[in-house]
C-alpha cells in the first residue's frame, strides 16, 4: 500500500527523476489534495482501476500491466499480481471488461529483452500519485512515468555499467483485445513510428504512435509474429522490437504520443505538449493540473483518513471519458473515416454507469468541459445516426441496457448547457427512442417489454421509461406540448411491471401474464434473465423519476418504507447457478458495488422518513470505501462509483440525474467549499458533526432554515451556503411533511 512506504519513497522518488525532491508552482493547500490521493485505491478486489500517470480526462493512461489475463485485470494491473510485463499508453478506469493496452514498453538488460519475461516487483518499490508513477523492479532497473494529456514519458534508470535495451511490444494484449495490424519502423537513430489496429471490445480501434529517445538507438532487432526480419520497418499482426541503447549513468527517457488519426497527429502533439526533455518539468506541471482540478473543492472531514479516499474518488471522476482527438483535432470515427471537429471530441463513455453521478457531478466541477462532452456524443449521433450506448475508442460497443445519452444531454440543456444545439440534442434523443434495435420495437408495442419476446426485459423496460422522461422534459423546454404528453405517458409504462402482491417489478409476457416461476433472489449473467446484473431487489426501485407513483403502487409510504428496510435487512444470498460477480458491496439485497442500487438508500427522503436515508447513507459510506486497494465494493465504472461518495460526502445526491434537484443525506464534510464559475463559491457547514452525529437535525440555506429535503442545481450554481446541524438521534420532525419531499412525475 503506498502510504505504508511514502517515507522512504520521497528519496527514491527524487533519484527516479534525477533531481532534488520536486518543487510544485501551486499553492501548498491544492498541492496537498495531490499528495493525498491514493491511485492503488481500487487496484484490489474487484475495483478494476490502474495506477499509472494520467492528466485530467488526457488521452494517454500510461500504466504498468502484469500481463496476467482475466476479469480482474481488466485494467491491466492487479494488486495482486507480482509481475510486470510492460508499460502500455492506454488504459480503463474500472470497467468490466477489458480492452485497450496499447503500445507496450518495457526496459531489459541486453541479455534479457529478447526473452521478454514478465518481470518481478514488490509494491514496497512501487509509488503512484496523480499525473506520476514509479516503480523499481526486482532487477534494479529504476522505472518513472509521467504524462501530458496526449503524451507519456518514460524515464528508465539502468546501472552505469550495462547496455540499455527497450522492448517495443504491438502484440500485446488483455483480455478481449487482439491485434489485427501493427506497424513499427525506425525514422531515424531517435525516432520510431508506427501503428496498432485491434479487435476487441472496440471492434476497430487505431493507434498510431510516435516514439521519441534521448539517447541514440545503436541497434534494433525487429520481429514479425516472433520472426527475426531484416531492415528498418516490421508489418504483421504482432510486431515487436528490441532497442539496444549506449551504457552510462544518464537515464534513458522517451516521449510517445499517440493518435487515432495518423502518425503526423502523433508527431504535432509531440511537438505541442512536449518539446523538450525536462521529465521534471512535465511532473511538475501535471502535479499543477491535477491540483487545480482537485482544488476545486476544498473539503475537511469528520476524520482524517475521509480526505484520502474523497480526493481519491475525486480523482478517479476525472479519468473519464478520456481525451479522444489530436491536436491537429483529427480522430477516428464511428465509421472507421479520420473525422476533424472544433472541439475536443472524447470518449471512454460509460454511460449506464455515469449517468447516474459522474455527469451530473460534471454539471458542477467540470463546466468548461461540458460542451466538449456533450459534442462528442453528438458526434457519434452524426457518424452512426444514433445517441452512443457505451463508445469506446469511435466504436459503439452497444454494452448495457437503456439508451443513457439521453439522460446525460437532458440535464445538461435543462440546466443551460448547448443552447445553440438543443433541437439537433433532442431529434438526437427521439431518434435513440425511436429505433428498432436492443427490444425498443416492443417496448413501444406494449409500452413494456414482454419477457416472452426479449431478454432482460425487466430492466431495460424500467430503463426506456426513465429515458423516456428525460425526452419529455426537453420537449417540454422547447415548447413542443405533444411529444412531452407523448414521452410523460411513456415514461409511467413501469407501472405494467409492479406486481402489488410480490411487491418487486416482474417480467411479463405478452398476454398479460407474469412469467414464472419468480424469485426475487435470483439472478442471471445471461440474456434471458429478467434483470441485468441484479435481482428484482435491487431494480425494482429503478422509477428515479417518479418515486411518488411508485409509492402509490404499494398502497401507502408505510409499505414503501417496510420493502426498502428489507432491501437491507434480508439475506444477502442469492439463487441461480450464473450469478454476475458484478452484484457485489452487499448490504442484505442492496448492491453497492453496482449501480443500479445505487439511488435507494436516498428513497427514504420521498416517503417521509429521510432519518432512515441519513443513516443509511452514512454506513454505505463507512463500509463500502476504505483506503486500502480493495477499497472499492465493486467496479468503478469510469468514475460513477467514486462519484456517489463524492456526492454523497457532501451530504446531497442527484437521484434523478436529470431534474435538477440533490436529495439530502448525511454529509462526512466538517467544511466543504465548491468553487464555480465567475468567482462563486457553494459552502456546505456541518455543525456537531462527528462520527456518533449521524442524523440532521436542522438545515439552513443561505441562513434561512430549510424544511424541505432536497435543494437545486440552480441553488448550488448561484453560490451561497447549505449548513447542517448533526446529532446523535433522529429528528423525526424535519422535512417529514409531503410538502418537504423530493419533487416526482406524480405529484
Amino acid at each position: 500500500m503506498r502510504k505504508s512506504f511514502l517515507p522512504a519513497l520521497f528519496v527514491l522518488v527524487s533519484v527516479w527523476i534525477g533531481c532534488a525532491p520536486r518543487k510544485s508552482t501551486t499553492s501548498t493547500n491544492a498541492s496537498a489534495k495531490v499528495s493525498v490521493v491514493d491511485p492503488f485505491i481500487g487496484t484490489g478486489g474487484h475495483g478494476h482501476t490502474y495506477p499509472g500517470a494520467a492528466m485530467p480526462f488526457g488521452m494517454v493512461q500510461l500504466s504498468p500491466d502484469n500481463g496476467t489475463q482475466g476479469w480482474d485485470w481488466c485494467s491491466g494491473y492487479h494488486y495482486s499480481d507480482s509481475l510486470i510485463a510492460g508499460f502500455s499508453h492506454t488504459h480503463l478506469s474500472g470497467t468490466g471488461i477489458g480492452d485497450l493496452a496499447d503500445i507496450s514498453m518495457m526496459p531489459y538488460y541486453a541479455s534479457e529483452v529478447e526473452k521478454k519475461e514478465r518481470q518481478k516487483f514488490s509494491h514496497q518499490n512501487e509509488f503512484a500519485e496523480p499525473g506520476f508513477y514509479a516503480v523499481t523492479l526486482n532487477n534494479g532497473i529504476k522505472v518513472a512515468l509521467t504524462a501530458t494529456d496526449r503524451v507519456g514519458m518514460h524515464q528508465y534508470t539502468f546501472p552505469a555499467d550495462s547496455v540499455k535495451a527497450i522492448s517495443l511490444d504491438l502484440g500485446f494484449a488483455i483480455n478481449w483485445d487482439r491485434p489485427t495490424e501493427t506497424i513499427i519502423t525506425q525514422v531515424s537513430d531517435t525516432l520510431v513510428t508506427g501503428l496498432r489496429k485491434s479487435t476487441g471490445w472496440a471492434n476497430q480501434q487505431w493507434v498510431y504512435f510516435a516514439a521519441v529517445f534521448s539517447q541514440p538507438i545503436k541497434q534494433l532487432i525487429l520481429k514479425e509474429n516472433g520472426k527475426v526480419v531484416s531492415g528498418k520497418s516490421a508489418t504483421g499482426s504482432k510486431t515487436r522490437a528490441a532497442l539496444f541503447f549506449e551504457k552510462g549513468q544518464a537515464p534513458l527517457l522517451v516521449k510517445v504520443s499517440i493518435s487515432s488519426a495518423s502518425v503526423d497527429g502523433a508527431l504535432a502533439n509531440l511537438k505541442a505538449e512536449a518539446p523538450n526533455w525536462n521529465f521534471n518539468k512535465v511532473v511538475a506541471n501535471g502535479k499543477a493540473k491535477w491540483a487545480r482540478e482537485l482544488g476545486k473543492i476544498e473539503a475537511s472531514f469528520i476524520e482524517p483518513v475521509m480526505d484520502t479516499i474523497f480526493y481519491t474518488a475525486l480523482y478517479h471522476t476525472y479519468l473519464a471519458p478520456t481525451l479522444f482527438s489530436d491536436v491537429k483535432g483529427q480522430y477516428k470515427g464511428n465509421v472507421d473515416v479520420v473525422r476533424t471537429r472544433p472541439f475536443n471530441r472524447h470518449t471512454v463513455f460509460s454511460l449506464w454507469d455515469t449517468f447516474r453521478a459522474a455527469h451530473p457531478l460534471y454539471t458542477i466541477t467540470q463546466p468548461e468541459r461540458q460542451p466538449d462532452f456533450l459534442n462528442s456524443l453528438l458526434a457519434s449521433y452524426q457518424e452512426l445516426g444514433l445517441l452512443p450506448v457505451w463508445e469506446l475508442s469511435g466504436n459503439e460497443t452497444n454494452t448495457m441496457t437503456g439508451y443513457h445519452a439521453v439522460p446525460v444531454l437532458a440535464d445538461a440543456i435543462l440546466k443551460g448547457y448547448l443552447p445553440e444545439k438543443q433541437e439537433e440534442a433532442y431529434s438526437a434523443m427521439v431518434a435513440s427512442a425511436s429505433q428498432n434495435i436492443r427490444d425498443t420495437d416492443d417496448y413501444r408495442t406494449y409500452g413494456f417489454i414482454p419477457a416472452d419476446k426479449g431478454g432482460q426485459s425487466v430492466t431495460k423496460s424500467l430503463e426506456y421509461a426513465y429515458d423516456d422522461w428525460c425526452i419529455a422534459q426537453v420537449a417540454k423546454k422547447l415548447g413542443k406540448e405533444e411529444d412531452y404528453q407523448k414521452y410523460l405517458k411513456r415514461a409511467a409504462g413501469y407501472r405494467y411491471l409492479f406486481d402489488p402482491q410480490t411487491l418487486f417489478m416482474r417480467g411479463k409476457n405478452s398476454d398479460g401474464s407474469w412469467k414464472t416461476p419468480f424469485d426475487p433472489f435470483y439472478s442471471d449473467h445471461g440474456e434471458d434473465a429478467a434483470y441485468v446484473e441484479g435481482t428484482a431487489w435491487q431494480h425494482s426501485w429503478f422509477v428515479p423519476h417518479d418515486v411518488k407513483g411508485l409509492i402509490n403502487l404499494f398502497g401507502s409510504e408505510k409499505k414503501f418504507v417496510q420493502h426498502l428496510d428489507s432491501t437491507f435487512n434480508v439475506t444477502s444470498q442469492m439463487t441461480g447457478n450464473n450469478v454476475s460477480p458484478d452484484i457485489s458491496g452487499l448490504i442484505g439485497q442492496y448492491a453497492h458495488g453496482n449501480e443500479p442500487s445505487h439511488h435507494i438508500a436516498y428513497l427514504y427522503n420521498y416517503a417521509g422518513q429521510p432519518w432512515k436515508t441519513q443513516e443509511r447513507v452514512r454506513n454505505i459510506m463507512e463500509v463500502m470505501y476504505r483506503v486500502q486497494p480493495d477499497g472499492l465494493a465493486g467496479n468503478e465504472d469510469c468514475g460513477q462509483m467514486s462519484a456517489w461518495y463524492v456526492f454523497s460526502a457532501l451530504g446531497f445526491y442527484p437521484v434523478n440525474p436529470a431534474d435538477g434537484n440533490y436529495v439530502l443525506g448525511s454529509p462526512l464534510v466538517k467544511h466543504a467549499t465548491i468553487q464555480l464559475p465567475e468567482n462563486r463559491k457553494f459552502e456546505v457547514t456541518a455543525q456537531n458533526n462527528s462520527a456518533q452525529n449521524v442524523y440532521v437535525q436542522q438545515v439552513f440555506l443561505n441562513g434561512k432554515p430549510l424544511n424541505r429535503s432536497y435543494i437545486t442545481h440552480a441553488e448550488v450554481m448561484q453560490g451561497g451556503h447549505l449548513k447542517f446541524v448533526m446529532g446523535p438521534a433522529p429528528e423525526k420532525s424535519w422535512a417529514t411533511a409531503p410538502a418537504a419531499f423530493p419533487p416526482s412525475m406524480t405529484r
